[in-house]
């Protein structure tokens, strides 16, 4: 099933590591095979990972950009899961957590990248009722 991106001009995003920059009209583009997509939105740099929900983002997001680099950032992600879950009583939360856990099991990066951002969404949320 293609995918189809509808694009804003500038907007940056990356396709199977290579970051692409759409140029200075709106454009669509279509991808007829599976690829690794992330929007500018989505794409999160190093020294942004500043939260525990970020912390389980990031190695989720490298995963999902560059397949080859899961052995690498698994052990990263388990450990931050871990902390995450043992510092929260939330049950959304907990079973964002447990989704994105069986997501990265399955190698469905994707949709573990979406189980994190939840909790990121999450914790922004927390930090500004404080």
């Amino acid at each position: 099933m293609p995918l189809k991106l509808s694009l804003k001009p500038g907007e940056k995003f990356v396709l199977n590591g290579a970051v692409v920059q759409n140029g200075d009209r709106r454009g669509v583009l279509i991808l007829q095979n599976k690829a690794s997509v992330l929007r500018e939105k989505d794409i999160m740099q190093l020294e942004e990972v500043t939260t525990p929900a970020k912390r389980i983002y990031f190695p989720v997001m490298m995963m999902y950009l560059d397949e080859t680099s899961a052995p690498k950032v698994y052990d990263e992600f388990v450990r931050r899961v871990t902390e995450f879950m043992g510092a929260t009583r939330n049950p959304e939360a907990m079973q964002d957590c447990v989704d994105a856990s069986k997501h990265v099991m399955a190698r469905e990066y994707y949709k573990a990248l979406m189980s994190a951002r939840k909790l990121v969404d999450y914790e922004d949320q927390v930090t500004k009722v404080e």
